[in-house]
C-alpha cells in the first residue's frame, strides 16, 4: 500500500494506492485529491486531511463523524503542515494514519462504496465542519478490479445564515472576560425568537435554551421554519416570553456554558455579559424573576447546572434527559472506583449505547476512537465531541496545555487523580455538599425529565439524583422529577411544551 501527498504550486495531491480483494485477486485504487482552481485563495497550508468511505447511500459521508450504528462510516485522518511547492509527503502505509476502527482499504471486498474527502484548514470552530473548509463531492465508486479514482476539492463551508423573520434576531457579542482569558478577540453569539406583537421596552418573561449537543444558535432557523410551531406562535395561544437560542460551540466543542480551566469564563461571560446585553435591549427588565432556562441532553445538564451554580439568577429550570449528572454513573462507568473506561469489572467491553429495548448498540471504545480521529492531537481532547467538551470542562489543564484526560484515548485506563478533579461539576455531590444554603434557594425551581431506557444510560444518574433529593431536609426538595417507562433519550422534549409549561408558572 502506498499513499502519496503532493503538493505543487497551491495545489493539493493526494495519491491513495491500496490493494483491494478482487476474485482472489488484489485491485489497487489509485486515489488522487486536487484543489479546484477557483479556491485556490481560500486554501490553507496547514490543515488535517480527512477521508471517508462507506457503503450506505442515503447519507453524505463527512457528515458522519458521529458513529451512528445504522450509517456506519469510516474515516482516516492525518496532519499536514506548510503545504507548499516544495513539500512531498510518502506513507507506506494506511495504517499510519488515524483511523475509527481496525478496519482498513486492504480488507475491502468488491462492492459500491461512497467515498469524500475534506480539508479541515479553519482554526475558529472546534468541528470539522466549520465555514471554510474544503471538500470534495461525495462520490460512488464501483469496485472490480484496478481503479484510478479522482477527488477534488471543489466546495467550501458557508456560514449559515439567519433565517429572516420580523421576530427573529441575531447576536453577535464580544466578551471582554473571555477575550482577556484567551489574550485575543473572543464573541458569543445567540439568536432570539420574539413574542407575536412584541413592544419595545415592555418588560417580559424570558427563556434561555440550550441545546444538545454541539447545537448552535442557528437552529431556530428549523424552529421558525415549522409551520406548526411558527402558527402557533404568531397566534394569541402563545405566551409572550422572548426567546433566547444559546450557542453551543467552544474551544474545544460545546462550552457547556459554564466556566472551565481549559476553556476560560464562559458561565461567568454568560451571567454577567452577554444575559445583562440581552435584556437591556430586549426585555425591558434586568429582573432574575420569571427567567427561565430549559434544554435537553448536553441542555439538560447545562440548564440544571446553570440554576444549581447560580440560583439566584433564574427562577426555575427543565432539564430533560441531561448528560449525567452525578459522577458514580457517568454513563456505565463509577470514574470514582472503576480503572477503566472501556472493559468493565466482569472484562466485557462497555456499551455507550442502546436501544429502547436494551439492545447495546455501541461501545465506548469505538465512540472514542471516533473522537481520536477528529481530534488533530489524535486523540479525543481536540476531537470538538462530547467527551471532548466534557474533559475540557471537568478536567485541569495538562502540561502540554491539554486538557488532562480522565481516562487513556487508547486503553481507557481511568487516571483517579483527574477523578477526583471533576467532582466540582458532579451535580449530586455538589448539592449534597451545599444544600443547606443551596435548597432554599432552588424551591419551586426544579424540573427534570427522563426516560427510563434512555439511550445513553443517563436514567441512572438521574435516579440516583432523584434520591438525593428525596432524601434532603432542611427545606425538604419540592422538585419534580419524572420518569417515563420505555422512553428514549429526549422523546419528551419540545419547544411548545416548555413554553407551555413557562406559561404555566407565570399564571
Amino acid at each position: 500500500m502506498k499513499i502519496k501527498v503532493l503538493f505543487f504550486t497551491g495545489i493539493l495531491f493526494i495519491g491513495i494506492i491500496f490493494p483491494v480483494s478482487c476474485q482472489n485477486e488484489k485491485a489497487d485504487i489509485d486515489l488522487k485529491v486536487t484543489i479546484d482552481a477557483s479556491l485556490l485563495d481560500h486554501f490553507i497550508e496547514d490543515g488535517r486531511l480527512f477521508f471517508f468511505i462507506t457503503q450506505n447511500p442515503n447519507v453524505e459521508p463527512r457528515t458522519q463523524t458521529w458513529p451512528s450504528p445504522f450509517a456506519k462510516t469510516h474515516i482516516f485522518a492525518k496532519n499536514i503542515k506548510g503545504a507548499d511547492a516544495d513539500l512531498s509527503i510518502e506513507v507506506e502505509k494506511f495504517n499510519t494514519w488515524t483511523k475509527t476502527s481496525t478496519w482498513s482499504p486492504d480488507d475491502m471486498a468488491t462492492g459500491d462504496y461512497y467515498v469524500q474527502v475534506l480539508w479541515d484548514q479553519d482554526n475558529k470552530e472546534s468541528r470539522i465542519n466549520a465555514p471554510g473548509n474544503l471538500y470534495s463531492e461525495k462520490k460512488m465508486v464501483s469496485l472490480s478490479g484496478d481503479e484510478e479514482l479522482e477527488l477534488i476539492l471543489s466546495k467550501k463551508i458557508d456560514p449559515v445564515e439567519i433565517v429572516d423573520h420580523p421576530l427573529v434576531k441575531e447576536i453577535a457579542f464580544k466578551s471582554n472576560l473571555l477575550s482577556a482569558w484567551w489574550n485575543k478577540p473572543m464573541h458569543l453569539k445567540a439568536t432570539i425568537l420574539l413574542p407575536n406583537n412584541y413592544q419595545k421596552g415592555k418588560a417580559y418573561p424570558i427563556r434561555y435554551n440550550v441545546a444538545g449537543y454541539g447545537g448552535r444558535y442557528h437552529r431556530i432557523n428549523n424552529l421558525v421554519k415549522s409551520g406548526r410551531f411558527i402558527s402557533w406562535w404568531e397566534s394569541e395561544d402563545a405566551p409572550a416570553v422572548i426567546n433566547v437560542f444559546l450557542d453551543g460551540e467552544g474551544p474545544f466543542g460545546d462550552s457547556y456554558q459554564m466556566d472551565s480551566e481549559n476553556s476560560g469564563p464562559y458561565g461567568q461571560s454568560l451571567i454577567e455579559e452577554l444575559i445583562p446585553y440581552i435584556e437591556k435591549k430586549y426585555r425591558g427588565t434586568n429582573s432574575n424573576k420569571q427567567r427561565y432556562v430549559d434544554g435537553c441532553s448536553t441542555g439538560g445538564w447545562v440548564s440544571l447546572g446553570l440554576q444549581l451554580y447560580y440560583p439566584d439568577v433564574f427562577d426555575g429550570v427543565f432539564s430533560y434527559s441531561p448528560d449525567a449528572i452525578d459522577f458514580e454513573n457517568y454513563q456505565l462507568i463509577n470514574i470514582y472506583k472503576d480503572q477503566n473506561a472501556f472493559v468493565n469489572e466482569f472484562g466485557y467491553d462497555r456499551p455507550v449505547m442502546r436501544n429502547t429495548d436494551g439492545e447495546p448498540l455501541l461501545s465506548l471504545k469505538e465512540f472514542i476512537q471516533y473522537e481520536n480521529v477528529l481530534g488533530p492531537s489524535d486523540s479525543y481532547l481536540t476531537s470538538g465531541g462530547q467527551f471532548s467538551a466534557h474533559t475540557a470542562l471537568y478536567s485541569p489543564k495538562g502540561k502540554n496545555g491539554l486538557p488532562e484526560p480522565l481516562f487513556d484515548p487508547i486503553s481507557g485506563a481511568i487516571n483517579p487523580d483527574v477523578a477526583a478533579h471533576w467532582k466540582k461539576y458532579d451535580f449530586k455531590k455538589y448539592a449534597t455538599d451545599n444544600w443547606s444554603a443551596l435548597g432554599p434557594k432552588v424551591q419551586g425551581k426544579i424540573y427534570i425529565w427522563m426516560g427510563d431506557m434512555d439511550h445513553f444510560y443517563l436514567n441512572m444518574a438521574t435516579r440516583s439524583f432523584s434520591d438525593f433529593l428525596s432524601s434532603t431536609t432542611a427545606p425538604k426538595s419540592d422538585a419534580t422529577v419524572d420518569f417515563t417507562a420505555m422512553s428514549g433519550h429526549c422523546s419528551a422534549f419540545s419547544h411548545r411544551e416548555i413554553l407551555e409549561k413557562i406559561a404555566e408558572k407565570l399564571r
